[in-house]
């Protein structure tokens, strides 16, 4: 009796505990009802299927479920975007499609992707194109064999070879984004832009559609008919010309080399400003000018330096250096309608060559006749002699210092020792150069001369004289014959006639100490 009490109540529990057991199935099955039947979330949206003249239905053998084989004029439509082509494989429980021939995705007013096959997945909403693909977005037009289109974001990426076309540019590269709603490219590896007026070579490149400005990051180049460019960082518009270079920057205008820390240029106007470490370089008549700023225009040919500025007057046989805190160029036209240059140069200007140094505060330089013309103060420096007068003008020949002319209150001094200086002034002066060293001089006007007679290494007399000219004769940068002309009058005294250092005419001078020593010595103060 006892057992069969205790299996009634077994079977009873085990009546309540099956009884549990189906509650909670049925309630588990309920929710999973609900999980698979409730709306995808917003960009899951499933792949709607519009249109197709033929539909196989089979099922695939791993996974059981349906998927549909389309043939002809098949149309589906996900989100914002429309894709027809010719057949297709579908799965609407993966919300993947394969699309075969003539596929076609329309996306907006104005982007359309052209493919001979594409496959679609609608949850990552990610597209894989293949086989003559042509992305269209407005004026653009994009080339490839294969792109991966994220519909979401609307970024294009290839990684084989592309060509884009965007007004009158074609740009070509290995690797390409483009971040659609950006209008903005960006090219890697091998990246060339052709334009009817130029080529463009660069190993990594931006490019916005829109305003067709070209960005570069690393070494680039461009080659045209009016223009080479260089540099490895910076932008162009493409559109109206202009460049702004950075770090190793180079501008040829087939009229100047311009190279500096940062370059502007505008090609259709001319000009263009540089910025640190500037260096304009004319190749036709062998000059440099150097600056931390400058501008310059193409035509007109005029360029402005300032800041540390240098003009380099290269010579085989003897380059010529000037520093002045300003130089600048114009082009200008004479009488019978000639053009030349007219350089000028103001404030400390200094000069250094091997056979002629001159320090002044302002001077100018001809191209057309190949003078330099000294300003206030002027003094220069030949071998052993320093000329000095109320104004200067250096002619030069071939590059090379023909003669000098000294106007008002010229004065010649030169050193015998710590005390002693031979000197001749007068009116006006012209010396006389030959293979850069000075050979003669001529003093015109109001002749003077204090002149050390020498024995060897001693001192034989001094004389002192006055008359209308003075020939003066250079042996090794030394004076070696003084002739007088017209009504001279002076006296030859022994050796110590008088205190030496009361020996002086007047308006002597001695400034050695201003004289550059080499080229860098022009930037003393």
């Amino acid at each position: 009796m006892v057992e069969i009490k205790f299996f009634r109540y077994f079977f009873i529990v085990l009546q309540f505990k099956s009884l549990q057991l189906f509650v909670v199935f049925f309630l588990f099955s309920l929710n999973l009802h609900s999980q698979e039947t409730k709306e995808p979330r917003p960009g899951r949206r499933a792949i709607d299927l519009k249109n197709a003249d033929v539909d196989y239905i089979e099922k695939d053998i791993l996974t059981g479920k349906d998927w549909h084989r389309l043939l002809g004029n098949v149309l589906f439509l996900h989100n914002n975007i429309t894709l027809t082509c010719d057949s297709a494989h579908y799965m609407p429980d993966k919300n993947q499609v394969t699309s075969y021939s003539r596929v076609h995705i329309e996306q907006g007013d104005t982007l359309d992707l052209y493919s001979d096959y594409l496959f679609y997945d609608g949850k990552t909403e990610l597209a894989l194109a293949n086989g003559n693909v042509e992305l269209i977005d407005k004026e653009t037009h994009l080339y490839t064999d294969t792109i991966n289109y994220d519909v979401r974001n609307r970024i294009a990426t290839y990684t084989d070879r592309g060509r884009m076309t965007n007004a009158d540019n074609t740009l070509t590269s290995i690797i390409g984004i483009y971040y659609v709603s950006e209008s903005l490219f960006h090219f890697k590896d091998s990246v060339k832009i052709v334009n009817p007026e130029y080529v463009m070579t660069a190993d990594t490149m931006d490019y916005n559609t829109n305003t067709e400005i070209s960005y570069f990051t690393g070494p680039t180049e461009l080659n045209g008919d009016s223009i080479y460019l260089y540099c490895e960082k910076g932008w162009y518009d493409t559109r109206n010309d202009v460049t702004s270079l950075w770090k190793n920057a180079l501008i040829d205008n087939r009229k100047q080399v311009v190279t500096g820390d940062s370059l502007y240029f505008n090609n259709i106007s001319g000009y263009g400003e540089s910025f640190g470490n500037v260096v304009i370089q004319d190749t036709t008549n062998n000059l440099i000018v150097k600056g931390e700023y400058a501008w310059y225009y193409k035509e007109p040919e005029k360029f402005f330096v300032t800041d540390k500025a240098v003009f380099i007057q290269v010579s085989k046989s003897d380059t010529l250096f000037l520093h002045a805190d300003t130089i600048t160029s114009v082009t200008v036209t004479d009488t019978s309608s000639i053009a030349y240059r007219l350089m000028k140069a103001y404030h400390g200007c200094r000069i250094f060559s091997n056979g002629l140094q001159a320090k002044c505060d302002s001077l100018s330089y001809s191209f057309q006749d190949s003078v330099i013309r000294l300003y206030t103060d002027p003094v220069l420096w030949s071998e052993e002699n320093q000329l000095t007068a109320d104004s200067m003008a250096v002619f030069t020949k071939n590059q090379q210092t023909d003669r000098l002319e000294l106007y008002s209150s010229a004065f010649v001094t030169s050193q015998i020792d710590t005390i002693r200086f031979n000197q001749i002034k007068g009116r006006a002066l012209t010396g006389y150069f030959k293979k850069n060293e000075i050979y003669k001089i001529d003093i015109r006007g109001n002749g003077e001369s204090i002149y050390y007679l020498l024995d060897g290494e001693n001192i034989a007399g001094v004389n002192q004289s006055k008359c209308v000219n003075i020939e003066v004769l250079i042996t090794d940068g030394k004076i070696s014959e003084i002739y007088e002309y017209q009504d001279p009058e002076g006296t030859i005294d022994p050796p110590e006639p008088k205190i030496p250092s009361k020996l002086r005419l007047t308006g002597f001078s001695w400034l050695e100490s201003l004289r550059p020593k080499d080229k860098n010595d022009i930037f003393r103060r």
